[in-house]
């Protein structure tokens, strides 16, 4: 019986840790990949003043760039206008490494967190969700309100904790891809990552208030 149990509860926490990761992995993967929201900082920015390219070719060159970083067969980052240094290359192939593991961690987790959801929706127990949505919604709020005191310093300790050099920390001179690449961009993906994180907590919490009502 206790032998049961505790596979029961081994069960349960590996389907919570799935779903959690499989949403934070899917909005890491979608604001990744919002090139609308770097177009507009292309556009509102007046990117193409600044380095004499055309906006169409600095989106071109962004998809160069998202297309080496995202896609594993792709092993050159080779962007039309942009050299890049030997540092800014290596920093971008660690950016690489963790695209893919994030990638990866989506790939795995996005199954088996739909059949959890889909499971607790057939038994009814999608109320289930209500409390742990709730705890993790305050993250992102706490993480927003850090970023909008300082962001300066909040973007340094973010790199500090993933990256154990300082190859990001780019020279115009070396790597002019930089200059397309604006700190305003930077935090508006953090804002659109937490947005979209807490967009998926209170739809969590909603479902859960309805089943818990039996709609």
């Amino acid at each position: 019986m206790l032998k049961t149990r505790l596979k029961v509860t081994l069960q349960w926490i590996a389907l919570w840790i799935a779903l959690f990761l499989a949403i934070i992995s899917l909005v890491i993967f979608l604001t990744i990949n919002s090139v609308w929201l770097y177009w507009l900082n292309v556009k509102l920015g007046h990117l193409s003043k600044i380095v004499q390219v055309s906006t169409g070719r600095i989106i071109r060159n962004y998809l160069q760039l998202l297309g080496y970083l995202q896609l594993p067969w792709i092993t050159r980052l080779d962007m039309m206008d942009f050299p890049t240094s030997p540092s800014g290359l290596q920093h971008f192939i660690d950016v690489k490494h963790l695209f893919l593991l994030n990638n990866g961690v989506l790939i795995v987790t996005i199954w088996p967190a739909i059949h959890f959801l889909r499971s607790l929706s057939v038994k009814k127990m999608l109320w289930k969700l209500i409390r742990p949505f709730q705890i993790a919604a305050v993250v992102p709020v706490l993480a927003a309100l850090l970023m909008l005191v300082n962001f300066n310093q909040f973007f340094i300790d973010f790199h500090k904790v993933l990256f154990r050099n300082s190859d990001w920390l780019f020279d115009p001179r070396f790597d002019p891809v930089i200059l397309v690449l604006p700190e305003s961009f930077f935090s508006q993906c953090f804002l659109l990552a937490f947005g979209l994180f807490e967009l998926i907590m209170l739809w969590g919490v909603w479902r859960g208030r309805r089943s818990f009502l039996g709609k």
